[in-house]
């Protein structure tokens, strides 16, 4: 009976010798609606959640054809000031406003048959703007793509008709990328068919994960 309390004992040492496995904290958000007001509130109080509770990532569960650029400039540079790990994960559309957001992110996932891209800058009826709008939109891109490491060629071509990409993209046709095309370049760094197969992809496996709604 000693010895048998000894083995406990000793189990009890071990045990408690082990190295915890701390949690990853992932703060889900969703942008699936037009890019407007609301959708810059509800950024800012899904930034504000995942500091709260100390999160290690943010992910952003994107389906947009765009918006107003004013409220996706202010999405753009609250990811980019983020100390938090950003992720977007691109589920169908991140077209025009879409893309600008999903281009300031750290990692870019996107569903099969999603696309990202055409990025000019239109009116409420979607006629294209004059050319000072489209130059800032070109140099905004731009600055972001470079901001993450990402070729702001490519970014610059989701505006500019005009620029030519080899056999990516011809004249007079602003580019939008496929997610296989857009892995094969580099500004998506793979497919995934849910949240849990982008954090799996990302090596997170043990998670706890909050989802914010507005």
């Amino acid at each position: 009976m000693k010895k048998f309390i000894q083995i406990i004992i000793f189990i009890a040492f071990a045990l408690a010798e082990l190295p915890v496995i701390a949690q990853t904290k992932v703060l889900q958000f969703d942008l699936k609606e037009e890019i407007n007001p609301a959708a810059w509130r509800a950024t800012r109080k899904a930034f504000d959640l995942a500091k709260q509770i100390k999160a290690d990532v943010i992910i952003i569960n994107m389906n947009t054809y765009g918006g107003q650029l004013d409220y996706a400039d202010s999405i753009r540079t609250k990811i980019l000031n983020s100390e938090i790990k950003t992720i977007v994960f691109i589920d169908n559309n991140a077209a025009s406003a879409g893309a600008l957001i999903s281009i300031a992110c750290d990692k870019i996932y996107m569903s099969k048959g999603a696309s990202i891209g055409a990025a000019s800058v239109v009116n409420g009826k979607g006629e294209i703007l004059p050319e000072k709008y489209q130059s800032y939109m070109r140099g905004l891109m731009r600055t972001t793509a470079e901001a993450k490491g990402r070729d702001p060629k490519i970014a610059e071509a989701f505006v500019d008709p005009e620029l030519i990409l080899d056999s990516l993209k011809e004249k007079g046709k602003v580019l939008t990328l496929t997610t296989k095309e857009a892995i094969a370049i580099g500004y998506c760094t793979a497919e995934a068919n849910s949240i849990k197969e982008v954090l799996a992809k990302e090596g997170i496996t043990n998670y706890a994960s909050t989802l914010y709604k507005p």
